[in-house]
């Protein structure tokens, strides 16, 4: 049930109303500042105005759920300050609107919210630390305006609107891929959350080590060059890195084979490359949960265990994942049993291809 809340009053349609930014009745607020306020004003289009209080009473909720949606995107409350914008206000309110619609409820509507805050957090980061150096570069060159805010003004108004139109493609594309692999990995029709995957855990040796002897360009570059290719090699083999650590990614596929192809691949970009530390690879398979974007279960769990008893520039596997291989394509080897946190005596699998 959706919570019960005030009326709103009405909203301006998002296709045809005005500029949510401009809405009627809503104070814009004063013009922008110098320097780091116009960066803001630049991104944000409208400046903060309302307090936790008003933005509630335009919106229609409480303030505590103006309050819990604000925290779930991953922002600190402000008390008392006018801290939120006409957007803010507007988002709220589109966000409510398919509340009241009976679609979701509204713890429904937070964790959604939260998923978004999570994943627009870590882009936005990831975004601002890839185009810095084009901001120096700009400033360095033909191109500057006499300030680095002034390359960042300019390079938010050339890169920003096509960005926008590229997150919504994305995130199509990406959705219709999620709900694809529900069927194809196997979700049980009483468990919609539970699916059968390969699972399969990339470390870096002697990661920490190595950190300490380099510059932090050195290691930005290090990090970048990992991730890219192992992004690469599982994109290749149809599978999908659920998270990666720096020195670590976690991926999985639908089956055992794509499973061993991603580790043989990343061995071979990675462990073989002079430049690039050496890498150990771990795979076990079997049913995982799936929520708010990661997985969880045994499977999991193994995997990761399994990279710290493997060789460098090595596979092994759990007995799930050799027995789920075509026989008469890969020959299987059994290791010595050995001692696996969480798992007690494990004896892990090598295998390789006729």
């Amino acid at each position: 049930m959706a919570p019960e809340r005030r009326r709103r009053g009405g909203r301006p349609d998002p296709d045809t109303g005005p500029d949510p930014v401009h809405a009627p009745g809503l104070d814009p607020g004063p013009d922008p500042g110098p320097a780091g306020e116009q960066l803001d004003q630049a991104i944000l289009r409208s400046d903060p105005a309302f307090n936790a209080v008003e933005v509630a009473e335009h919106t229609g909720v409480t303030v505590e759920q103006a309050r819990r949606l604000w925290r779930a995107l991953g922002f600190p409350e402000f008390t008392g300050e006018k801290a939120y914008t006409a957007a803010d206000i507007e988002a709220v309110s589109t966000l409510m609107g398919f509340v009241d619609s009976g679609a979701v409820d509204f713890d429904v509507a937070v964790n959604l919210t939260r998923g978004v805050g999570q994943t627009m957090a870590r882009l936005a980061d990831w975004e601002v630390s890839t185009l810095v150096s084009r901001v120096e570069e700009m400033e360095a060159g033909d191109e500057a305006t006499g300030s680095r805010v002034g390359s960042a003004m300019r390079l938010i108004d050339e890169v920003n609107p096509p960005f926008e139109r590229l997150l919504v493609y994305a995130w199509r594309r990406h959705l219709a891929a999620a709900v694809g692999r529900i069927e194809a990995m196997g979700a049980k029709d009483e468990d919609l959350h539970t699916i059968e995957v390969s699972v399969g855990f990339a470390d870096l040796v002697a990661f920490t080590a190595l950190s300490n002897t380099l510059d932090r360009d050195e290691l930005g570059d290090l990090v970048e060059v990992f991730e890219s290719r192992c992004q690469d090699v599982v994109a290749r083999f149809g599978g999908r890195i659920i998270k990666s650590l720096g020195d670590s990614v976690l991926f999985v596929t639908n089956t055992a084979e794509e499973a061993v192809g991603v580790a043989e691949g990343i061995i071979n970009v990675i462990g073989r490359d002079p430049k690039m530390p050496d890498v150990r690879l771990g795979l076990a398979s079997g049913p995982v949960v799936q929520r708010l974007g990661d997985i969880f279960g045994p499977p999991v769990n193994m995997a990761a265990r399994l990279t710290q008893v493997a060789r460098r520039n090595r596979l092994i596997v759990d007995q799930s994942t050799a027995d789920r291989l075509p026989h008469e394509e890969w020959e299987h080897r059994r290791l010595p049993a050995r001692p696996v946190r969480g798992f007690g005596l494990v004896e892990p699998v090598a295998v390789r291809r006729r």
